[in-house]
């Protein structure tokens, strides 16, 4: 057990769990049906093979630490994952795309610009998937860097599941008012973890003069007066989802469990942690929000 959880955790399949949770929930959520099985294979493989990539090459660059050992240690292997990752990653891309060539080529501009913005995003933030000491990339702009993340986090977990709902029905891609509260919801949860996670990298952020919330104003003003300020808006943007959704009082609480558990995450970031810390416990709040949402509607609604 010993090696199998930083193997889980630091190989980023977990990550890859999360995205495919968060992307289930959404459907529910939206009462969309689920997607093409494919579909989640694409989002798994695209995600673990992505953050793989960009911290197998962001170990060669920074201080030596536990997750960076491990991608020296394991070397070898994550080259075979990624062989692997990138293989099922294309084929089921590429089988997508001739199963539903029609649908794709009938989509509405605004549903075209959303399925790019955020891998252009996602790029521009380590300046391609190979991490850079330069200047320009959005990782180097402080305060932006958790937006960022929350923002192509949110975009993939609710808007593509919804775009590929339309192509699979043959149905114009449309944003409804639920879909904007959702949306905003993620966003913000997700950005909070962000900034959680700038925690972490605090010193070295300080080093480099990238200036987060963090480096700027302290921990202790960070969370009084950014991340609790962000948690609450997120749940209220989540009540007002809930609200327009007719969802039950019960419903509602069993999606309150994850804001709780982000207040709780959020207080206890007073103490140091370590990298398993933040990797199952901060990224593991995105999974309790998608077992919660899940749960919500398969046993009480």
């Amino acid at each position: 057990m010993k090696q199998l959880v930083p193997h889980f955790f630091y190989s980023n399949y977990f990550i890859g769990s999360c995205v495919v949770a968060l992307s289930i929930e959404s459907n529910l959520l939206l009462g969309l049906s689920l997607n093409h099985p494919l579909y989640y294979l694409f989002i798994f493989t695209a995600s673990v093979f992505y953050y793989t990539q960009a911290y197998t090459n962001e170990s060669n660059s920074v201080p030596i630490n536990e997750r960076a050992k491990w991608y020296i240690n394991w070397k070898k292997a994550i080259q075979i994952s990624q062989s692997t990752l990138g293989i099922l990653s294309i084929a089921s891309a590429l089988i997508l795309i001739t199963n539903y060539i029609r649908p794709l080529l009938s989509l509405n501009l605004f549903a075209i610009c959303c399925c790019l913005i955020f891998p252009i995003m996602a790029f521009l933030y380590y300046g391609s998937i190979s991490p850079t000491h330069s200047t320009h990339i959005l990782r180097n702009i402080g305060w932006l860097k958790p937006f960022v993340i929350g923002f192509v986090w949110t975009g993939v977990v609710v808007l593509y599941p919804m775009v590929f709902h339309s192509i699979e029905t043959s149905t114009a891609f449309q944003m409804s008012a639920n879909a904007y509260w959702l949306f905003l919801t993620n966003f913000l949860f997700i950005s909070v973890l962000g900034i959680l996670f700038d925690i972490k990298d605090h010193i070295a952020d300080h080093n480099s003069q990238i200036k987060t919330f963090v480096v700027q104003f302290g921990l202790k003003k960070t969370g009084y007066f950014i991340l609790f300020p962000m948690i609450l808006l997120g749940y209220l943007c989540g009540v007002l989802f809930f609200i327009n959704a007719a969802f039950s009082m019960v419903q509602v609480l069993i999606n309150t469990i994850p804001f709780v558990l982000l207040i709780m995450v959020t207080w206890s970031m007073q103490r140091k942690q370590t990298i398993l810390y933040y990797l199952a416990i901060i990224d593991g709040l995105m999974l309790v929000k998608a077992v919660c949402g899940i749960i919500s509607i398969y046993v009480l609604k």
